[in-house]
């Protein structure tokens, strides 16, 4: 079997990872993936964008990528759709116009419950299989909709979590993996390492070279760096996390943490408009929805200052959140991967 894949985001390669595991050696694929799973047709790097005003920059890049896509797609049996719904929605709609009778697997869904609605109808109309990430997502879909929750794929991927809060004198310091998020954090969590008696480590991506270290994260004397997140997190007492796909990791492996996040201000202000939702963290939405609870503090913009963050970690109630973070994993179930290969192995019924 072929497959057309799109996955431009490191954490939909991470996915996919474990998903061609369980597809087996029977599978090919072509299209955008990270080089280390195949022949990409384009390098990664080149994708990389940072909030609303990025994506106008590169729309030109962003067509042609599509095209070359579509016409990959005349050969493949079957399409598979993971993550970047502003590149992969319109791309389905192309192929599927150009190609009416192909398979279209979505795995990790546009989040159309939380700012655009009315792609809920598109979406039923262009995939043929939505492969839902998030329990509460199929509810927003018609009752004929081609959705199913299919587990979470961190539950694949977490193999270690918390059994106890024993203390360890760890905090560990996340200021994610863009640039522009990098460098409005590093100054506060420098404030807020200085305040707290620990041992400091930060987490930075593998990929990043000591010149880039030295460009984004400026003065990192205080800290200890890892490139190991998950066993970091369960090592540490609490952490402070930028907001994206490591606050759901550090919720399932158990460690207490604040959500921090800086956005440039005119992102901010499309975002709030656009978005609307009650909680930036997906920890906090899962359980909100499920259970009328939150899970862990959050601090965006204005609000990340080192004061606000030092307080969060003095005054966060630690077993309160183990608890709340154990009804996280139940709530979730299992990893998606199993699933989601049996979808896409699935033969189409006549």
């Amino acid at each position: 079997m072929k497959i057309l894949v799109s996955a431009l985001e490191h954490s939909a390669n991470i996915h996919l990872e474990y998903l061609l595991k369980e597809l087996g050696d029977d599978v090919e694929i072509c299209g955008i993936f990270d080089s280390s799973l195949g022949e990409s047709i384009v390098d990664l790097r080149s994708t990389a964008i940072m909030g609303f005003v990025d994506v106008f920059k590169k729309l030109p890049f962003f067509f042609r990528l599509k095209d070359q896509m579509v016409e990959l797609a005349s050969n493949v049996d079957k399409v598979l759709l993971i993550d970047s719904s502003g590149f992969n929605l319109p791309l389905a709609k192309a192929i599927r116009k150009r190609f009416p009778d192909k398979e279209i697997i979505y795995y990790i869904l546009p989040q159309a419950w939380a700012w655009k609605k009315k792609r809920i109808p598109v979406l039923e109309k262009t995939i043929t299989k939505l492969a839902s990430i998030l329990p509460f997502e199929p509810s927003y879909y018609s009752p004929m909709a081609p959705i199913e929750y299919v587990g979470h794929p961190l539950l694949d991927e977490i193999t270690i979590h918390k059994t106890d809060l024993t203390p360890t004198g760890i905090i560990t310091f996340m200021p994610g993996s863009r640039p522009g998020e990098i460098k409005k954090l590093m100054n506060i969590y420098r404030e807020v390492r200085a305040k707290i008696q620990c041992e400091a480590m930060l987490v930075i991506p593998p990929q990043f070279n000591d010149e880039k270290i030295t460009q984004l994260y400026g003065d990192i004397s205080a800290f200890t760096v890892t490139n190991d997140a998950h066993v970091t997190l369960a090592n540490s007492d609490f952490a402070f996390i930028c907001s994206g796909t490591a606050t759901l990791e550090a919720s399932l492996i158990g460690t207490p943490f604040a959500l921090v996040y800086i956005a440039k201000k005119l992102d901010y202000i499309i975002g709030r408009a656009l978005i609307k939702i009650q909680y930036a963290g997906l920890a906090n939405l899962l359980l909100s929805h499920a259970y009328g609870i939150t899970l862990h503090p959050e601090f965006i913009q204005h609000q990340v200052t080192a004061e606000n963050l030092y307080n969060s970690y003095i005054q966060m109630p630690r077993e309160q959140f183990f608890r709340n973070a154990a009804k996280l994993r139940l709530l979730l179930q299992h990893g998606s991967a199993k699933r989601v290969s049996e979808m896409i192995k699935e033969i189409p019924h006549a």
